[in-house]
């Protein structure tokens, strides 16, 4: 159990970012259903802004500070540009949100393919990764405390504190305040001076940016590489929507909704799902515990009413000024 909570841990990024991505452009009052393309996306300027790197260093050993933070800022860039057609396309030219998403989604994937396959070196890939990888050198001396908490990669630690900041930004500051009012009424938002389209324009690009990382650390830190690894990043990135509604719109809690999710994900091909069966059948069974507790969750919200637990009021619906 203990390895399966590290395990669970070591993977929460990727949904983690995904959720906090998607939560902080639903709180603008769109639904993005191109996530899981953005994320393919955020993975291949990642793995391009290293890839370029790498080869400009002729062998050298690359700077661990600097390869990091280029691999952040070239996924961050990318899945932003990805993000700023949707925003485009839904806020300015007020197209449907669901049919923008799923079109971004396809031409987000078909566009990582063909960067992954004509610009991205597997081999430069995989010796960077090593860094991404790299834990506090003392972990291993604490026990069971450093191994759960400590012998992690710096994206972990990062996916945990955009995520706190996300929370605390939405519920204590007067810019998380405006940005919920926008989600909820961008009539009423409008009526007393809040710039509605500039505060959707920077929710879409910024959610956009972040859940970008979620591919930016499939591929450097979890794969190690990987020319089709956008097919598996796509359908998880579909998971990372349902863990906002699992999560209620809460940063904080995508956390620990992160890790669930993560641990039920690795869980069909751990030695304890091993234990007890070998049939196949049973173990994609567990593999859409997910999204069963996601429609539990949602059916539990809908039956109770809670106005905390329910999404942002004009969720999906287009902002048309001139019929406020």
């Amino acid at each position: 159990m203990l390895a399966v909570l590290v395990s669970a841990i070591r993977f929460m990024p990727f949904f983690l970012f995904g959720c906090t991505g998607e939560i902080i452009t639903e709180k603008s009052g769109h639904l993005n259903l191109g996530i899981p393309g953005i994320i393919c996306a955020g993975g291949a300027g990642g793995s391009l802004g290293v890839t370029l790197y790498m080869k400009a260093l002729n062998g050298a050993t690359p700077n661990y500070v600097l390869l990091i933070l280029i691999a952040v800022v070239s996924a961050f860039i990318v899945a932003s540009l990805m993000g700023a057609i949707y925003a485009f396309l839904t806020v300015s030219l007020k197209c449907n949100q669901n049919i923008t998403g799923l079109a971004l989604t396809t031409f987000s994937t078909g566009l990582t393919q063909f960067i992954m396959k004509n610009f991205v070196e597997i081999g430069l890939i995989s010796t960077a990764s090593t860094l991404f990888k790299y834990s506090l050198p003392f972990a291993s001396s604490l026990g069971w405390f450093g191994e759960i908490f400590l012998s992690h990669g710096i994206l972990v630690y990062l996916a945990i504190a955009i995520a706190i900041v996300t929370a605390v930004i939405l519920k204590n500051t007067k810019v998380g305040l405006r940005l919920r009012a926008v989600g909820e009424n961008p009539a009423a938002a409008d009526a007393v001076g809040i710039k509605v389209d500039q505060y959707k324009y920077t929710a879409i690009l910024l959610g956009s940016g972040i859940a970008g990382l979620a591919g930016c650390f499939f591929i450097l830190d979890y794969i190690q590489g990987g020319y089709d690894s956008y097919y598996i990043m796509e359908s998880l990135g579909w998971l990372s929507i349902a863990l906002v509604i699992f999560t209620l719109w809460k940063p904080n809690l995508a956390i620990f909704g992160s890790i669930l999710f993560g641990a039920l994900y690795i869980l069909p091909n751990t030695n304890i799902v091993a234990a007890i069966t070998a049939q196949t059948a049973i173990k994609k069974a567990i593999e859409l515990i997910p999204y069963v507790v996601t429609i539990l969750v949602l059916l539990g919200i809908s039956i109770t009413g809670s106005k905390k637990a329910q999404p942002p009021a004009s969720l999906g619906v287009n902002y048309f000024r001139e019929e406020r």
